[in-house]
């Protein structure tokens, strides 16, 4: 039986990880492609070596590869990361014309710039129909509002932990998990908000990685 390649690609730095059909590409971590998705062509990186499975093991939907990224998709991403820094400065101003009470966080190109992706936090919702008309007029592309939590904010910002490292999810965790006080106190943390507490407000995603270990020396005592 014919048997499928498979790669894992990701789009952005700890982001979710999606399989595509590597066809008869000869490919390696770190190499840069082109692939089809549900929302157009986007840039990828993969981030394993080919693997072999069955047809019927294959992820519903399953694309291919399009082709190993050429030097002129590696500039057009490095445009449109410029061209997402001005999108984001525009839409600013005219959010605060608007007095539109919103936190506007980051703006995202799809790689052939036939939409622009606005993230944003808000306490509530937002009729942000005339901000989409004053973009849409301005940069004659596709415009999508996109609202997330402070957790998603926390990972498309960045920054640094009370540890001194870079953020967990900025930087490595690719999927957020339940976090409670009970991990906390099972670690015999002191349940201090500013020492359990991320820079996005909620308990720190760190007090999950050894809660099971402790559970499980605790059965030992």
């Amino acid at each position: 039986m014919e048997r499928l390649n498979i790669v894992s690609i990701s789009f952005h730095t700890a982001g979710k990880i999606f399989d595509f059909d590597s066809l008869d590409f000869k490919l390696i971590p770190g190499d840069k492609v082109i692939v089809e998705t549900e929302r157009g062509r986007a840039l990828g990186t993969v981030i394993s070596k080919p693997r072999e499975i069955a047809p019927d093991k294959a992820p519903p939907k399953l694309k291919s590869i399009l082709r190993i990224a050429a030097e002129n998709d590696l500039q057009m991403a490095q445009s449109n990361s410029l061209r997402e820094q001005e999108a984001l400065q525009f839409c600013k101003q005219r959010v605060k014309q608007r007095n539109m009470e919103m936190k506007l966080v980051r703006a995202e190109y799809l790689f052939d710039g036939s939409k622009i992706i606005f993230y944003f936090t808000a306490d509530g919702r937002v009729d942000f129909r005339e901000l989409v008309r004053d973009l849409a007029q301005h940069f004659r592309t596709r415009i999508e509002m996109r609202q997330i939590g402070v957790r998603d904010e926390a990972k498309q910002v960045g920054g640094l932990g009370i540890c001194g490292r870079e953020l967990c999810c900025s930087s490595h965790l690719r999927e957020f998990v339940p976090v409670s006080v009970k991990m906390a106190k099972a670690q015999g943390l002191a349940l201090n908000p500013t020492k359990i507490s991320g820079q996005c407000g909620r308990l720190l995603c760190c007090l999950a990685y050894e809660y099971e270990t402790y559970n499980e020396m605790k059965k030992t005592l």
